[in-house]
């Protein structure tokens, strides 16, 4: 028994350099394949995804940037009321200023009605500042609020963004490292039965397959 285990490893500790060939081409398509499949997975598992997140992310990017622009406009919006309404006050007062001026240097009906009516519009005009001012804050509270809540929604998405990048990334390593092992083994083979080729075992078989090992004819002598 122990001599049959010795002739098992004998036969095993060799190879011909035509079996290594074979294994070397085998192992050169098996690699072919594997390139094509990684580089298919790599496609759909990592690029594909990542540009598909690019898009989106910027669409969320822009989204957030119009609303904080619409909500800018809509504050500059109320303060040019509130500034026009402040003119418009400054302006009636002075108009009011102006008639009460007058009904002291002369007295009469028409003065006092016209003093009146400046009045009332001097009024109106200190209400309307109010109300622009009342819509200003109103509108730079709901700006505020909005700029903070955008703030933490954005460190959201760069947090998603970074996640989502990561993920992808250890993907293709995963990827990688997969298709260099396979690779490695496949070389490794080869490597192997290189180191095993054994000239003599060849020159064996070409002996056979040329039969040059067989009986010559020689001179006959009689």
């Amino acid at each position: 028994t122990k001599d049959r285990a010795l002739i098992i490893v004998t036969l095993y500790s060799f190879s011909t350099l035509g079996e290594a060939w074979a294994q070397l081409k085998k192992s050169l398509a098996d690699e072919a394949e594997v390139h094509l499949k990684f580089s298919s997975k790599l496609q759909s598992e990592v690029e594909k995804p990542l540009l598909n997140f690019r898009e989106n992310f910027k669409k969320d990017m822009k989204k957030c940037d119009h609303h904080i622009a619409d909500l800018r406009k809509h504050l500059a919006s109320r303060y040019a009321a509130v500034e026009k309404a402040r003119k418009a006050l400054t302006e009636r007062q002075k108009d009011l200023e102006m008639k009460t001026q007058q009904l002291e240097v002369k007295l009469s009906n028409k003065t006092e009605e016209e003093i009146k009516k400046a009045r009332r519009k001097s009024t109106q005009a200190g209400d309307d500042l109010m109300r622009c001012v009342d819509l200003y804050n109103q509108a730079q509270s709901k700006w505020f609020e909005e700029m903070v809540t955008t703030t933490l929604e954005l460190e959201r998405l760069e947090v998603e963004r970074v996640e989502m990048i990561r993920q992808h990334l250890c993907q293709y390593t995963q990827l990688r490292h997969e298709t260099d092992m396979f690779n490695q083994s496949t070389v490794e083979l080869v490597d192997q039965l290189l180191r095993k080729v054994d000239p003599a075992k060849d020159r064996e078989l070409w002996v056979k397959e040329h039969k040059t090992g067989d009986i010559r004819p020689v001179d006959m002598e009689i």
